[in-house]
């Protein structure tokens, strides 16, 4: 059934309830969170001090493709880096804020810049810093293995991981839902 995952975490069981195509098709901006969303939540560090990270092509290809249907997207990230620097660099990502970790205001303020309201927002996070966002947004999202704060502010829970394609989950139904569905 849509939006229910059962094996969300180990230590508790999590059903989330059917979300509707039209909230879906009420989108557009999808933000989110990095490390823990768009990465597997690690972070490689060099002995010279240099940082990388692994991001999913699955992703990329559907952000890209939600870009050419006219929805905004937007990273967030409590922390400057580098690396999620060139890879929004290289999807073109046009709204990149690092540094900051009061994720809801800079999604409030996003929202307020692009005038969209609450219901015209998705906002996927992993940590207890990205609930109040979730818990705003007109559809909060979560991965499997997020903080329990999280998964208990989202009303989706994606079947696949963090960096693993759990952002292309959401960028598809965003995608089906504006009359796009997915390449065969």
């Amino acid at each position: 059934m849509d939006g229910i995952n059962t094996e969300a975490a180990p230590y508790r069981m999590i059903a989330k309830p059917y979300i509707e195509p039209a909230r879906w098709a009420a989108v557009k901006l999808f933000a989110m969170d990095v490390d823990g969303i768009l990465t597997d939540g690690t972070v490689q560090i060099s002995s010279d001090g240099t940082e990388a990270k692994s991001f999913s092509i699955l992703d990329g290809m559907g952000l890209v493709r939600l870009h050419k249907a006219g929805v905004a997207i937007a990273w967030l990230s409590g922390r400057p880096s580098g690396a999620t620097s060139a890879r929004a660099t290289e999807l073109k990502i046009s709204h990149l804020v690092q540094g900051r970790t009061d994720k809801l205001n800079v999604l409030r303020e996003l929202a307020i810049q692009l005038k969209l309201t609450a219901g015209q927002c998705v906002y996927m996070g992993d940590d207890d810093i990205d609930a109040p966002a979730i818990q705003w947004a007109g559809i909060g999202v979560t991965v499997p293995e997020a903080i329990p704060a999280a998964l208990t502010a989202a009303v989706y829970i994606t079947q696949r991981p963090a960096g693993k394609g759990a952002v292309r989950e959401v960028c598809d139904r965003i995608l089906a839902a504006h009359g796009f569905p997915s390449p065969a």
